[in-house]
């Protein structure tokens, strides 16, 4: 596939098809790393969780004494099921 560099502002860009994106498993606003080597631009996923954060070191962090309880927001205003 042939792609061109472009100018966006007081930078430079390069269009990648959808195709090659899914095939590569990144999405918009993945981050990727890159590298030159012997000339070559290589793109790499980086290996970050999406989001940022994972579910279970989240939860660890929940003091044990931690007590959750429910908030009434009062009664519905639409077409809720409760």
């Amino acid at each position: 596939m042939l792609a061109k560099v472009q100018q966006w502002g007081n930078s430079q860009g390069l269009r990648l098809a959808k195709s090659v994106l899914a095939e590569a498993q990144i999405q918009v606003g993945d981050e990727v790393n890159l590298s030159v080597k012997e000339g070559v631009i290589h793109i790499i996923p980086s290996k970050k969780i999406r989001g940022r954060y994972k579910l279970e070191d989240l939860v660890s962090r929940i003091p044990e004494e931690y007590q959750n309880f429910e908030i009434d927001w009062g009664k519905s205003a639409g077409k809720e099921v409760w």
